[in-house]
């Protein structure tokens, strides 16, 4: 595939060097005793818990487990699994409750479906299929909505980061340690990320890393090959993996947005891929309108 495959390469111990030096650094300048970070068993959180375990003494790391009704069976086991593979301490807090408390399970998802995950899997699935180009689902949770049953879904599920966020504050605040991110460069450039849920942290190690390359960042850091070959999944909508919810692969996603990073022509881009023009257009259309979840809430000027 020629140049963008040769670009999105990474040395792994230089990038493990400089990221460390970063976590080192701010964990210095913020005056904080440690680190706090959500491990989920992805392999997002596992990288970063292989950074921190290098970074800092593993009694001043902490790792929080939380899991809901809704999450996937092995959630907990997994990220036990990486917790233990880097020898962190972890924090298990159930939000059902919380969330049970807020009416959220009432919602269309629950309400229809309960816990059965895989006949919701099903129909989520056949929806993402059936809309045209397969990306209406995400375009729609990134701008306004008419569709009530699509209001309903987007509240369902985004709230279940912010909880997690709050927990994560709060251990955080009370420990004097730094909020850690796991979101990385790829769901930060298209908004597949939930804002002021896991898209906020104090600080993000990995957030200039696409995909692809905390791929290979983690098999340098010994992240365990069960996760590195799981299916990458937000855990938020029972069956949805990331590749299904964004419409394609995170191996040409990333690709096409180094070609536009780069600046390099669409059509390059296309020839290089192997992808069409309507693919490259809807990655710029996540761009632009996932814009302002990247950027401060805007203010009034006089």
């Amino acid at each position: 595939m020629g140049d963008l495959k040769k670009e999105i390469k990474i040395d792994p111990e230089e990038v493990t060097i400089g990221i460390l030096n970063f976590i080192k650094d701010r964990i210095n300048s913020f005056e904080r005793s440690g680190a706090v970070f959500g491990i989920s068993g992805g392999i997002d959180s596992a990288c970063i818990a292989g950074l921190l375990s290098r970074a800092i003494n593993k009694d001043r790391i902490l790792g929080l487990i939380m899991p809901e009704r809704g999450s996937d069976e092995n959630t907990v086991k997994d990220a036990e699994l990486v917790a233990n593979k880097f020898g962190i301490k972890t924090k298990f807090i159930d939000i059902t409750k919380t969330l049970d408390s807020l009416g959220i399970y009432e919602s269309m998802p629950g309400r229809f479906f309960g816990n059965n995950r895989k006949s919701f899997g099903k129909i989520i699935k056949n929806a993402y299929r059936l809309i045209p180009n397969r990306s209406n689902p995400l375009i729609g949770g990134l701008l306004g909505t008419r569709y009530e049953w699509m209001r309903e879904v987007q509240a369902y599920y985004r709230i279940k980061h912010r909880i997690r966020m709050v927990h994560l504050y709060y251990y955080g605040e009370k420990m004097n340690y730094l909020i850690i991110g796991t979101s990385n460069k790829t769901e930060d450039l298209v908004g597949f990320f939930v804002k002021y849920g896991d898209g906020a942290a104090d600080i993000m190690p990995i957030a200039n890393l696409y995909k692809t390359q905390v791929r290979r960042l983690s098999g340098y850091l010994g992240v365990p090959d069960f996760i590195m070959d799981k299916e990458s999944s937000p855990d938020l909508l029972s069956g949805i993996t990331d590749e299904v919810a964004l419409g394609i692969s995170y191996e040409k996603l990333d690709l096409i947005l180094l070609g536009l990073e780069s600046n390099i022509p669409d059509v390059i881009i296309q020839k290089e891929i192997g992808c069409t023009e309507d693919t490259i257009e809807y990655v710029k259309r996540l761009i632009s309108l996932s814009s302002h979840m990247r950027n401060l809430p805007e203010k009034w000027q006089k």
